[in-house]
C-alpha cells in the first residue's frame, strides 16, 4: 500500500510541477498584464494546490492533511479574487489590454481619472 500512495503522491507531484511550468511560461510568453495575470492565478493555483494535495495525500498525519486542505481552500479562494483586484486596479489605472483581446468589457464602466 506505501508503494501505492508513493506513485499516487509522486504522480500529483509532477502534474502540480507542469502546472506550474505552465503558469511561468505563461507569464514570459503571453502580451499584456491581463493575460499573464490570467495565467498566474488559473494555473498557478491549481499547480499548488495539486502539489499540496499530494502532500497530503503522503501524509500520514492527520494535523499535515488538514493544514494542505487548508492551504487549497485558501488558495482557491484568495487567488481569483486577488488576480480581479490587481486587473481592476490596473485598468483604472489606465493599463488597456492589447489587440489581441476581442471585447473590452470594462471599457464603458470604468472612467480615467479626470473625466467625469
Amino acid at each position: 500500500m506505501t508503494a501505492v500512495i508513493e506513485i499516487i503522491s509522486g504522480t500529483m507531484l509532477i502534474i502540480g510541477a507542469l502546472f506550474a511550468l505552465v503558469a511561468s511560461i505563461g507569464l514570459i510568453r503571453l502580451k499584456d498584464v491581463y493575460m499573464r495575470m490570467h495565467a498566474a492565478s488559473k494555473a498557478g493555483t491549481l499547480g499548488s494546490g495539486v502539489m499540496l494535495l499530494a502532500m497530503a495525500v503522503h501524509a500520514s498525519d492527520l494535523a499535515v492533511v488538514t493544514r494542505a486542505i487548508a492551504g487549497v481552500v485558501f488558495f482557491l479562494l484568495t487567488a481569483p479574487i486577488s488576480a480581479h483586484l490587481l486587473a481592476k486596479a490596473a485598468y483604472a489605472a489606465g493599463y488597456r489590454p492589447c489587440a489581441d483581446t476581442k471585447e473590452d468589457a470594462l471599457a464603458a464602466s470604468i472612467r480615467p481619472e479626470g473625466q467625469d
